[in-house]
C-alpha cells in the first residue's frame, strides 16, 4: 500500500504541466483498466466546468469508462480531454459503435479548475497536446506505481484558500479486503486552514490529534499570508477568486453505478470537513467515483457498502491535507502563493504541523512531491 489512489489495483495516474514562461496550469488523468471501469459523478460547486457528466448518470447508456480528466485551465482546459480520448481511440478503448474494433468513441468525464493567469500568461492552460501528454505518462507508469503530489498535473497553479494548493491521494484497506482511495486537486474558494490554530481542518478528528504550531509561527503566517492576499488582490483589480476542487474516488468493489454515484456524494463529506465553506457559488466542487469490480461485495448487504462510502469520504479528506502539505511556494507575475510547509515546517512524520515558521522566505515554483 503506497497511500495513493494506484492501490487500487489496474488505475494508474499520469501528469504533465504546461511548458513556457507565465504557465501555471497542468492536467491530470486517471486511467482505468483495461475493460473500463463503473463510474459515476456528483457536481455540488456553483460553477463547475465538466465534460461528460451526463454521461454517467445511472439512467443512460454508458456502463463504463476509460479514463476521468482533471485539468487546469477553467472550460478552456475541458480540451484536454480530447487528447486522452485521441490515445484512448487508437487502441480500440471506448464504447463500440461500428462493426470494427477500431469504431469506438471514448466517453471522457472531465472537470476543470479555475487557475487562469496565476502564472503570469492569461493562454497559457492546457490543451488536447497535455491531455495526451499525461495520459502517455499514466500508461507508462508500472501497475501499483507511486502517485507525484503537491504541484504538478492538474495541481500546479491550484491555490486552497489563501495557501498555495496541489494534487493529493490517499487509500485504505478495509477488513472485508476492498480498497477504496481517493486523488485530488485542492483548489478550493473556501479554506483549509483553522485561522484560530494553523492546524488544516482535515486534521481534526483523523486518526491521532493534531499537533498545534506555536502561537508565534502562527501569528507570523497569519500576517504573511495577508499581506500576499492584499498584493494579489491590488494586482487582480479586486477580481473576486473563482476556484473548484476536483476529485477521484476508485475502489476496486464491484459497486453497480447507482452504488458509484451514492460513493461520489459521501465523498463530498470529506470534501467538507477539509475545506470551510465548501460548495460555493464560485467553485465547481465535483467529485468522479470509479469501481473496478474486482472484489465481490454483498451488494444486498447495507452494510457491506456502508464501510465504503463512509472510507471514501475519509481518505477525500486526508488527501486533501495530503495536498496542502505536499504544495510548494510560487512567487511570479501572476502573485505570491504561499504554500503550508513554508509557512509552519514539514511536519512531525504523522501528520501534525512543525515548528518551523515565519522566517522562511518563500522560495520559486518548486514541482510536487
Amino acid at each position: 500500500m503506497l497511500d495513493a489512489l494506484t492501490d487500487v489495483a489496474g488505475i494508474r495516474v499520469g501528469h504533465a504541466e504546461v511548458a513556457g514562461a507565465g504557465a501555471l496550469s497542468g492536467t491530470t488523468v486517471v486511467l482505468a483498466p483495461e475493460g473500463g471501469a463503473v463510474a459515476a459523478v456528483d457536481v455540488r460547486g456553483g460553477g463547475p466546468g465538466t465534460r461528460e457528466t451526463d454521461a454517467l448518470d445511472p439512467r443512460n447508456l454508458v456502463q463504463r469508462v476509460d479514463a476521468v480528466v482533471l485539468t487546469g485551465g477553467s472550460a478552456y482546459g475541458l480540451d484536454a480531454a480530447s487528447g486522452v480520448m485521441g490515445w484512448l481511440e487508437e487502441r480500440g478503448r471506448g464504447v463500440r459503435v461500428g462493426p470494427e474494433p477500431t469504431q469506438v468513441v471514448p466517453v471522457v468525464p472531465a472537470a476543470a479548475l479555475f487557475d487562469l493567469g496565476r502564472g503570469g500568461d492569461w493562454r497559457a492552460r492546457p490543451d488536447a497536446s497535455t491531455g495526451r501528454a499525461a495520459v502517455e505518462a499514466a500508461a507508462a507508469s508500472g501497475p501499483g506505481a507511486p502517485v507525484a503530489e503537491g504541484s504538478v498535473g492538474a495541481g500546479t497553479g491550484a491555490v486552497a484558500g489563501q495557501l498555495k494548493g496541489g494534487i493529493g491521494t490517499a487509500s485504505v484497506r478495509l477488513p472485508s479486503g476492498v480498497t477504496v482511495a481517493a486523488l485530488v486537486a485542492v483548489n478550493a474558494a473556501g479554506s483549509v486552514l483553522d485561522p484560530r490554530t494553523g492546524v488544516l481542518f482535515g486534521e481534526y478528528g483523523a486518526g491521532e490529534p493534531p499537533a498545534y504550531p506555536a502561537a508565534a509561527t502562527h501569528t507570523a503566517a497569519v500576517r504573511r499570508l495577508e499581506r500576499a492576499r492584499e498584493a494579489r488582490e491590488a494586482a487582480a483589480g479586486g477580481v473576486p477568486p473563482f476556484n473548484t476542487t476536483i476529485a477521484v474516488v476508485a475502489t476496486d468493489a464491484a459497486l453497480v453505478r447507482a452504488q458509484a454515484q451514492k460513493l461520489a456524494g459521501t465523498a463530498h463529506d470529506g470534501m467538507a470537513r477539509a475545506v470551510r465553506p465548501v460548495h460555493l457559488l464560485t467553485d465547481g466542487d465535483t467529485v468522479f467515483a470509479l469501481a473496478t469490480g474486482r472484489v465481490a461485495v454483498e451488494s444486498e448487504n447495507p452494510a457491506a457498502v456502508n464501510e465504503i462510502l463512509a472510507a471514501g469520504a475519509d481518505v477525500l479528506a486526508r488527501a486533501i491535507v495530503k495536498a496542502v502539505r505536499a504544495a510548494r511556494s510560487v512567487q511570479g507575475p501572476g502573485g505570491t502563493f504561499l504554500a503550508y510547509t513554508d509557512l509552519y515546517g514539514p511536519g512531525d512524520g504523522d501528520g501534525g504541523p512543525g515548528g518551523r515558521g515565519g522566517d522562511v522566505d518563500a522560495p520559486g515554483r518548486s514541482g510536487g512531491a
